[in-house]
């Protein structure tokens, strides 16, 4: 569980994200340019105000259980274009200008696994 919060995220902010019940929001990065879906990541107050205020992406590790910027070892940087809460307050949507892959596999995005699960033709009904 990340430490509880002392960031200096706008209240405004902080009072809109509807956390899970370990603090923390889910981050769906997508690059600004195509729409592409990078990849997803969470955040709680801490690593989305680093996010804000620096203009690099920062997430909490749950499995190391500490903060990690996008790129400071692997030199695959993520540059925050933009941020948006979703309507509910528990998901972000992070623009970002990606440089290299997004994913830890060497891929570009973290979705490019294999093929997808299922087609759906025409649509759901």
């Amino acid at each position: 569980m990340p430490p509880p919060p002392a960031s200096g995220l706008d209240a405004q902010i902080a009072d809109r994200l509807k956390r899970d019940a370990a603090g923390l929001v889910a981050a769906v990065i997508q690059q600004h340019d195509t729409g592409e879906v990078l990849m997803l990541g969470w955040m709680d107050d801490e690593a989305l105000h680093r996010s804000l205020t620096t203009g690099r992406v920062t997430f909490w590790s749950r499995s190391r259980q500490q903060y990690w910027r996008k790129g400071d070892t692997s030199g695959n940087v993520q540059y925050v274009r933009s941020i948006a809460l979703d309507c509910d307050g528990d998901a972000l949507l992070v623009q970002v200008d990606q440089a290299g892959p997004a994913c830890h596999t060497g891929e570009r995005s973290c979705f490019d696994a294999g093929p997808p699960l299922a087609a759906v033709q025409g649509g759901v009904r």
